[in-house]
């Protein structure tokens, strides 16, 4: 883009560049915070997922019970467990609003003691609390996709200030002034040669 040669438009670059550093290290700042966010929710889904098969693994030998069992028929315990609604607030992580998990319900579902075996009871609470592991995991993953997508939008104005605002203002004021001082050197040059003139006539 071409510039005018003035001092007017040196002035406006110089301003523009003041600006530019200021707000780059806010915008790199940012930048760093998305970044550590995001490995602190990754970890946190690394740490709930490893909870929730530690979990999964405590019930394989009552799973393989329920599974081998005659008695049962039709039985399925997955039916007796049914959720209602995953409560979610909000949070505002570096200007970003996330989805918070805040607590899962479950509808009531009635079951007869006498159809089921004693050791039921625990196999339902086990999988309420793998349906809220994968709710946490689920609302986490979500805040991911929210944040990389301002960390990509945060990482494009940084480089545009690196890459093409602040060069692109130096490279205008240096090509400005140059002009202004070869502008400056010609008019004093013009200006001895006059004086030669006056001087000479005189």
């Amino acid at each position: 883009m071409a510039v005018k040669l003035t001092k007017n438009e040196q002035k406006k670059q110089k301003d523009a560049l003041k600006q530019f550093n200021r707000y780059l290290p806010t915008l790199q700042l940012k930048k760093q915070q998305l970044q550590l966010f995001i490995r602190q929710i990754e970890e946190q889904i690394r740490k709930y997922e490893a909870e929730q098969q530690k979990l999964i693994d405590s019930l394989d030998s009552w799973i393989a019970v329920f599974g081998e069992n005659p008695l049962l028929g039709d039985k399925d315990i997955l039916k007796l467990v049914q959720i209602d609604t995953i409560v979610k607030g909000k949070e505002n992580v570096a200007g970003v609003e996330i989805p918070v998990f805040r607590d899962l319900t479950f509808r009531d579902v009635p079951y007869s003691l006498y159809d089921y075996p004693l050791w039921m009871d625990k196999g339902i609470v086990a999988l309420k609390e793998c349906s809220r592991y994968d709710a946490m995991i689920k609302t986490l993953k979500e805040q991911i996709e929210l944040i990389s997508k301002e960390l990509r939008t945060t990482s494009q104005r940084v480089n545009l200030f690196e890459k093409v605002k602040i060069p692109e203002a130096k490279e205008n004021i240096r090509v400005i002034s140059i002009y202004l001082g070869d502008q400056d050197t010609s008019a004093v040059v013009r200006g001895k040669i006059a004086k030669k003139k006056l001087v000479k006539e005189a």
